[in-house]
């Protein structure tokens, strides 16, 4: 399924072996020491997570992917499914879930039942972060590296036995940034055998994450995958890029914070670089009523701005938990103590700059969807209302759902699957 480039496995690889070194058995060699299985996901959905650490004095278990259950994170059901995304029954104390020690020096703890989907998570060992050093399945966040597990039961994104793409790791100069850059790409089964050419859909992450999120905690190449093998969305080539850029950290403000570009410079390196790439190497159809575009949380406010400023590209427009201006993020609150932030500088008219292509009578009539979902318990809804009232302003018709649940992944995955078989019709 995934292409893995040697440099991201080389990378793990090192992660991996220094978790080892924390985590196991004074003198714990091959076939020394107790053998431990981690995770062990039960077919009820509990899960029991394990470590070695004889000599620690303390381990948690830190996963926002499953602690975001217990703010309504996960609220409602799971597309395709009867199964709701809710808390366990029993709640997850601050500082995340303490492990037991046994008289072997294994560490355990039971959660659950989860509901299906993916999860990342990692052991704090004594204040130590560490990776679960016998599980090989890791995801990529933005600056972190995490260990993943999945549970099953929605059909939709399980792994199945079916037909399946393949998931490749491009790397590609950026004459914009003047460095080299990677993103992920999805292609069908069978592409590497034929020579058809396929439509292609922009798909771009949220700000806590990387060009890798999708396709390991957001499950997107099984989702496509399973959708293809359920004749619900046609074979499509999935773009999903890095939307963070070098140079312009995430949760760090400067001291004097400057102007806000009336254009994401994301929108930049998109126009200039990725979308020449991909249609220069890959067999995409490379007109506008066979592109689309979406992405969630930063990525769906990238998705707004590349969109409406060049929507002579793109026919079909999905925007997750998101909004055309951000404002204060996903509502986090500063702390108590806080010293009084820096005013940030007015944010741009997005109404005002983008009013050539919400204008343009032309383009309109060229758009065939416009889907927005955020959900009722997301700080970002009143973004996405806004967004909304502006598209129907200038004439457009955006399909808007508000769902249950709040800025998450059980959410983002439900939206792929529903926003996927929409496109290209």
């Amino acid at each position: 399924m995934r292409i893995r480039s040697a440099l991201l496995r080389t990378f793990a690889a090192t992660v991996a072996a220094a978790a080892i070194a924390v985590a196991q058995p004074a003198g714990g060699g091959r076939g020394r020491g107790p053998t431990v299985v981690s995770p062990e996901v039960m077919s009820d959905g509990h899960v029991i997570f394990r470590i070695a650490a004889p000599k620690a004095e303390k381990v948690t278990l830190s996963s926002g992917d499953i602690t975001v259950l217990f703010t309504g994170g996960g609220a409602g059901a799971i597309t395709g499914t009867n199964i709701a995304a809710v808390m366990p029954a029993t709640p997850i104390p601050a500082g995340g879930p303490e492990l037991t020690k046994n008289d072997t020096g294994i560490w355990e703890t039971t959660l659950g039942p989860l509901p299906p989907g993916a999860y990342r998570y990692v052991f704090q060992v004594d204040g130590v972060r560490v990776l679960d050093p016998v599980n090989p399945h890791t995801a990529e966040s933005l600056g972190n590296v995490w260990s993943l597990f999945t549970v099953s039961g929605a059909a939709a994104m399980d792994t199945a036995d079916v037909p399946h793409g393949a998931v490749a790791e491009i790397f590609y100069y950026s004459s914009v940034l003047k460095t080299t850059r990677r993103m992920h790409i999805y292609t069908p089964p069978g592409y590497e055998a034929g020579n058809a050419k396929y439509p292609v859909f922009y798909l771009l992450h949220g700000a806590g994450d990387s060009d890798d999120a999708w396709t390991s905690v957001g499950r997107a190449a099984f989702i496509f995958d399973n959708l293809l093998a359920a004749k619900k969305i046609k074979p499509m080539v999935v773009v999903m890029p890095a939307g963070h850029q070098p140079g312009i950290p995430f949760g760090a403000p400067p001291a004097t914070p400057s102007p806000t570009p009336a254009v994401n410079p994301f929108t930049n390196e998109f126009i200039s670089d990725m979308l020449p790439y991909v249609e220069k190497h890959y067999r995409t159809i490379n007109d506008r009523q066979h592109r689309a575009i979406a992405g969630l949380s930063m990525g769906g406010n990238q998705t707004l701005d590349i969109a409406f400023t060049h929507l002579n590209l793109f026919a079909d427009i999905g925007v997750f938990s998101s909004g055309a201006t951000l404002g204060g993020g996903r509502g986090r609150a500063p702390a108590a103590d806080a010293a009084p932030a820096t005013p940030p500088p007015a944010r741009p008219d997005w109404e005002a700059i983008h009013l050539a292509d919400l204008n343009n009578a032309s383009l309109k009539k060229g758009t065939k969807l416009i889907w927005l979902s955020t959900g009722k318990d997301d700080n970002l809804i009143a973004a996405t209302r806004t967004t909304v009232e502006i598209l129907k302003k200038h004439g457009f018709e955006p399909v808007f759902i508000e769902s249950p649940g709040a800025h998450s992944w059980f959410n983002w995955r439900n939206y792929l699957i529903e926003f996927t078989p929409q496109l290209f019709q």
